[in-house]
C-alpha cells in the first residue's frame, strides 16, 4: 500500500490537464480503430450475402442451395473463402514488423499516414473487384493498413494522453473499433436489401470514408513528445509540444522523465538480449501473454463470422445481419464506452476479470446453442471450437487473477516497484532489486 501511495504521488507531480488539442488529435488518430472495426465487421457480413458468394465463391453458393442433408456448417467450408478472410491477417502480421521500424525511425505520423493510404487503396480495390484476385489483393492491402495503423495509433494515443487519463484514452481505440464494427453491421444490413445484387460493393467501398479522414488527418496530426525526443537532440521542440498538449508552461518534470527514459533506451546495445534478462521477465511474459489471450478469446471469430454463424444455425440472410447488429455491434460498443468511464477509477484488473467471466459464459452458451441447433449434423464437433475458446478464456482469467498486478496510476518507469511487491514476481526480480540497492550511492 505504501508503494502505491508513493507512486500515485509521483504521478501527481506532472502538471497538465486534458486539453482540446489532445482530444481532437486523439479523436483523429482513433479513426484508425474505426477502420479496423469496420473491416472486421464488413467481411463477415458480405461473406453471408448471396450475390457476393455467387460472384466470387460459387461453390459455396451451390452448397447453400443444395440438399439440406449437407451440414449447414460444411456449406461454408471453402479453402478459397478461408484464403480471402485470412489474407488480411497474414499481410497484417508481415506489415506490423516493418511498421515498428518506421514508427521508431520516422515517427508515429508516417505510420498512421501509411496505414490510412493502404486502407484507402484497399477500399477502392474491394469495392470495384471484378474477380477473386482483385478481392484478395484488396484484402492484402487492408492487412497492410491494419499492420501500420494498429501499431502506431495505440502508441500515439498513449503518448499524447495525460498520465491520469491514459487508461480512458487508450480505451478510445477499442471504442473506435466498436464504432467501426457497429457501422459495418448497419451498412451490411442496409446494403443487403438493395436490389440488383451489388449492395456488397457499397459495404466494401464505404471503408473509403474513414480511410480518407485518417489519411488527410494524418497530415495535420502533431508528433508526440516521445517521438520528438527519440529522433532529435533539440529537446526544446519536444518541450514546446508538451506545453501545448498539457496546457501549462511548467512541464519540466515530465520532460525530464521522458528524456531520461529515452537516454536509457539508447544506451542499451542489445535490446532483444536485454529483455531476456531476469529482471525484465515479468514485462516479457505480459507482452506475450496478454495479446495471445486476446486473440484466443474468439472475439475475432465472432466479429468476422457472426453473420455466417447465425445462418449456420438456421436464420435467414436478413435476420442474421440484424442479429449481428444487435449483438456484436450495439453490445460491444456500449460495453467499451462503459469501460472507458470506469477504467481509471476501478483499474485494469477489474475489467480483465469481469470481461473474462462474461466471455467464458458467452462462449459456453454459443457452443451449447450450436450443438443443439445442428444436432446430428456434426453440431457437437463444430460447437467444440467455442468450448476451446472458452477454455482459453478461463486460463486467461486465472492468469490475470494470479499474475497481473494493478497498474492504475503507475508510470512505466515505476513498474519495477510493482513487480517487487507482487507475491510471485518478486521471486523472479528479487535479485535485480538487491543489485539496484547495492549500486545506489
Amino acid at each position: 500500500m505504501a508503494v502505491g501511495l508513493a507512486i500515485a504521488g509521483e504521478v501527481g507531480q506532472y502538471n497538465g490537464r486534458m486539453t482540446l488539442f489532445v482530444i481532437i488529435s486523439c479523436m483523429m488518430a482513433a479513426i484508425g480503430g474505426v477502420i479496423f472495426g469496420y473491416d472486421i465487421g464488413i467481411s463477415g457480413g458480405v461473406t453471408s450475402m448471396e450475390p457476393f458468394l455467387k460472384k466470387f465463391f460459387p461453390e459455396v453458393n451451390i452448397k447453400m442451395k443444395s440438399d439440406t442433408k449437407i451440414s449447414n456448417y460444411c456449406k461454408f467450408d471453402s479453402e478459397l473463402l478461408t484464403s480471402f478472410t485470412s489474407s488480411l491477417y497474414i499481410s497484417g502480421l508481415v506489415a506490423s514488423l516493418f511498421a515498428s521500424l518506421v514508427t521508431r525511425a520516422y515517427g508515429r505520423k508516417p505510420s498512421i499516414l501509411a496505414g490510412g493510404a493502404a486502407f484507402l487503396a484497399s477500399s477502392a480495390l474491394n469495392g470495384a473487384a471484378m474477380n477473386i484476385y482483385m478481392l484478395i489483393l484488396g484484402h492484402l492491402l487492408l492487412g497492410v493498413g491494419i499492420g501500420f495503423g494498429n501499431q502506431a495509433v495505440p502508441l500515439y494515443l498513449s503518448e499524447m494522453a495525460p498520465p491520469k487519463y491514459r487508461g480512458a484514452i487508450n480505451n478510445g481505440f477499442q471504442f473506435s473499433v466498436g464504432i467501426g464494427v457497429l457501422s459495418a453491421n448497419l451498412i451490411n444490413y442496409g446494403s443487403e436489401k438493395i436490389k440488383g445484387g451489388w449492395g456488397w460493393r457499397i459495404s466494401l467501398a464505404m471503408a473509403a470514408v474513414p480511410a480518407s479522414m485518417l489519411t488527410l488527418g494524418a497530415f495535420f496530426l502533431p508528433e508526440t513528445p516521445n517521438s520528438l525526443i527519440q529522433r532529435s537532440t533539440d529537446h526544446q521542440i519536444a518541450k514546446k509540444m508538451l506545453q501545448r498538449i498539457r496546457g501549462v508552461d511548467d512541464v519540466q518534470a515530465e520532460l525530464d522523465d521522458l528524456i531520461k527514459a529515452n537516454n536509457i533506451s539508447k544506451n542499451i546495445k542489445h535490446r532483444f538480449k536485454k529483455i531476456l534478462e531476469r529482471k525484465y521477465r515479468p514485462q516479457l511474459v505480459m507482452a506475450i501473454a496478454i495479446p495471445f489471450f486476446q486473440q484466443v478469446t474468439g472475439i475475432n471469430v465472432i466479429s468476422i463470422y457472426s453473420a455466417v454463424l447465425f445462418r449456420t444455425i438456421g436464420f435467414g440472410e436478413s435476420t442474421s445481419l440484424l442479429f449481428v447488429v444487435l449483438t456484436t455491434g450495439v453490445v460491444r460498443t456500449s460495453s467499451t464506452f462503459v469501460s472507458m468511464l470506469i477504467v481509471d477509477k476501478f483499474g485494469r484488473r477489474v475489467l480483465f476479470l469481469a470481461g473474462g467471466i462474461q466471455m467464458l459464459v458467452s462462449q459456453i452458451m454459443v457452443g451449447v446453442v450450436m450443438a443443439a441447433q445442428l444436432g446430428g449434423r456434426g453440431g457437437v464437433s463444430e460447437a467444440g471450437i467455442f468450448f476451446f475458446f472458452g477454455g482459453w478464456v478461463a486460463v486467461m482469467t486465472v492468469f490475470v487473477y494470479l499474475f497481473l498486478p494493478e497498474t492504475k496510476n503507475v508510470p512505466i518507469e515505476k513498474m519495477e516497484s510493482v513487480w517487487q511487491e507482487h507475491w510471485f514476481w518478486r521471486r523472479i526480480v528479487g535479485d535485480s532489486s538487491k543489485d539496484t540497492k547495492m549500486e545506489a550511492p
